[in-house]
Order: C-alpha cells, then structure tokens, then sequence
C-alpha cells in the first residue's frame, strides 16, 4: 500500500514544521504497521492511505504549530490510542522523552512494536489516567500532557492536570464543540491549577477542522485529585 505522504510534507512546509526525509520514512512505515495490525485489533476506523496521512499525521503534527515544546521535554500522551499524537510527535521531534498512556495493554503492545521497528526509544505505560494522577513516579512531571478526543473538557482536565508540572502546558486536541466545552470547564480548570487557555483551530481539509485548546499549568493540583473514575465521569467539577 502506498501512503500519499507528499500531501504531508506540502503541509508541513506552508505551516513551517520541521522534518527530514527520516521522519517521512518512519511515517510511512507507522502507517503500514497501521494498516497491518489493524487487521488483528481495532486500532482505528480510518485505514485509506490519505485518510492515515490526513486525518492522523497531519492533525498530530499540526499540534507543533501551536505549542512550542522546548529541547528534549517530557510529553505524555493521555489515551494515546494508536498512538496519536504522542508517536507522531516523537517521530518529527526525536529529542523529546515521550511516554504513551493507555488502558488497554494489547494497543501498547502495537505501540512498542512501532517504536522498535522505527528505531525510536518512548515509554509505554499500561495505567488508568486518575491512577498515574496520584502516582508519584507520573503526577506534576510532564512539560508537556496530550490527548485527542479521549472526553469532554471538564473531565479532562481532571485526568490530565495533575500530570503536568506547574509551567507546563496540556494541550487538548478537540472538535467542533471545544468553546462550549471550555466555559463548560472554567471551574474544573482552575480548582487544578490550570491558568488561562487559549483555543486555536487549524484545517485538514476543506471541510474538517481541529481545534485546539492550550491551558498553562500555573499552579500545584490539590492532593484530593484526580478522584477515582466513577466521580470523574460522574459528577464532572
């Protein structure tokens, strides 16, 4: 199968993002691993080559536009999926320490194979976000959290705040509803220490856009949070 992944450089060259001809050869084979394993578990619905490079690449890559992350920072990618954003990032920036975060092991088992296949050295770690919230090892040590349409807002930032260190930045990947969605999660943003947050949009295509909604980590998260997933998803702050 083949990738049209000069839609992709075209791209990335009128938005100014940095890439060398490394970068689009490991893309083109995370796309075939994609394809492959996708086969066996379900690790996306998108499978056409420009669908792939579209929808996944691009929209991944186009957080780099938006959020300068600074010289071997540590991201953590919440929910990470198949692996986006997180691998897509780690792929055109190597230099950042990138953990991917999932519940379901069996995607983290595609995700290690991407990376050694690749050459690319991430950590992958099977825990409940709200687990790794409180666990010393993860909680306040990113520069950097991701997610892409994990869940609304308001119950993101209690997953994803407390991993990030007070400076630091989430950046939360959403739709069309994200506006609504942040004046929805005023209240949940500062109670974990989120400052200001800043939505810009970027196209994919003539129709499709991505949002993104970019909150500075100002201050230390409260030790009650993240509470257990029940209240989370439940009773949102």
């Amino acid at each position: 199968m083949t990738f049209p992944l000069e839609l992709l450089t075209r791209r990335l060259d009128e938005c100014g993002i940095a890439y060398n001809d490394e970068a689009i050869s490991r893309l083109d084979r995370y796309a075939a691993l994609l394809v492959e394993w996708n086969e066996k578990m379900n690790l996306t619905a998108i499978t056409d080559p420009e669908g792939i490079v579209i929808k996944h690449f691009l929209d991944c890559a186009l957080l780099l536009k938006q959020v300068n992350i600074p010289e071997g920072a540590s991201v953590i990618d919440v929910g990470t999926g198949a692996g986006f954003p997180g691998m897509v990032l780690k792929i055109l920036r190597p230099d950042i320490k990138l953990t991917l975060l999932d519940g379901l092991n069996k995607r983290l088992t595609f995700l290690n194979e991407v990376a050694k296949s690749l050459g690319l050295e991430v950590t992958t770690t099977h825990i409940r976000a709200e687990e790794a919230g409180k666990n010393p090892l993860y909680r306040e040590k990113f520069d950097l959290v991701t997610a892409r349409a994990v869940a609304e807002l308001r119950v993101l930032y209690e997953y994803c705040l407390p991993l990030c260190r007070v400076g630091g930045t989430f950046c939360s990947m959403k739709g069309p509803s994200a506006e609504e969605e942040l004046k929805n999660a005023v209240k949940a943003k500062s109670l974990l220490g989120g400052g200001k947050a800043e939505i810009t949009t970027e196209t994919l295509t003539g129709e499709e856009v991505r949002t993104f909604v970019i909150t500075k980590k100002i201050s230390q998260t409260p030790p009650k949070y993240p509470r257990i997933s029940a209240k989370i998803s439940k009773q949102p702050l």
